[in-house]
């Protein structure tokens, strides 16, 4: 259930506590669920706080490939598990944080403060046992305003149920420009996935050499929403080179063999 892109229950008090509207919550009949808007730009004037309490706007922390999850912090159950897997993923991924890429999670509770936003970052920093250099990892909080406008932009639908939420499970990555260039769904990340992904976001802009031979060598399944070898194309590629180069080496060697022979004959005339 958690590797599809549908929405998933958290835990719910709602037995325990009256239902309250805030504002940007969502209408009781509002869609829950995911639309991929995969080429589309989230809006990077966006204005949040971060786990520190200082303003932070979304163009001065998405400088290069960005890993963003949508979670609330007081969460007990997927949104922990997301944040944790990505947690346990990131000190495998052969990138350079900072300067390569860097992870932000973005509360679409505009109740929580960035008070509750740094004991979730000093939780997922003791997961990771200091392997993830500190300060590239962002937790923001913001407003009902500036949240509604990123989620609605990565098409990301919630909606409160009492104290609690009903959302999908999902991150996605964007490029410097705040392009969406992949969904990766679940609370479980392979190292592999995540570095094709961000490789994915900065070839979007710059496209180096060796992104550019792995994105030949792998592709994006959306039916098993993972990164898969294509066999087949690099089988037929390798059969290309060996043919092409063989007949190079007849072509060569023949005209080589023939020069020989003139040469001798010469010789003997």
């Amino acid at each position: 259930m958690l590797l599809l892109p549908a929405a998933v229950h958290a835990h719910s008090e709602e037995d325990a506590a009256p239902h309250q509207t805030h504002e940007g919550a969502a209408p009781a009949d509002a869609k829950v669920g995911l639309d991929e808007r995969l080429g589309a730009k989230i809006p990077l004037d966006l204005v949040f706080r971060d786990e520190n309490g200082g303003e932070r706007r979304l163009r001065d922390l998405i400088t290069g490939p960005t890993i963003i999850l949508p979670v609330y912090y007081s969460c007990t159950n997927v949104c922990n598990y997301l944040q944790e897997g990505l947690a346990r993923a990131l000190p495998e991924i052969k990138l350079e944080p900072g300067k390569e890429y860097r992870v932000i999670s973005v509360s679409f509770d505009e109740r929580e403060n960035p008070q509750r936003a740094l004991k979730s970052k000093h939780m997922y920093q003791t997961v990771m046992k200091g392997k993830f250099p500190e300060g590239n990892w962002t937790f923001l909080t913001g407003d009902a305003a500036n949240i509604r406008r990123l989620t609605d932009a990565a098409g990301f639908h919630f909606q409160r149920k009492g104290n609690d939420f009903v959302h999908p499970v999902v991150s996605f990555i964007v490029a410097r420009d705040g392009m969406i260039v992949r969904y990766l769904y679940g609370t479980q990340f392979l190292p592999k996935d995540v570095t094709l992904a961000l490789m994915e976001a900065r070839q979007g802009r710059v496209g180096t050499t060796i992104s550019k031979m792995v994105s030949y060598c792998f592709s994006f399944d959306p039916t098993s929403k993972s990164y898969q070898f294509n066999i087949l194309r690099v089988s037929a590629t390798v059969i290309i080179v060996c043919v092409v180069g063989f007949i190079i080496f007849l072509t060569l060697g023949g005209k080589n063999q023939n020069n020989g022979n003139k040469k001798g004959n010469d010789n003997n005339v």
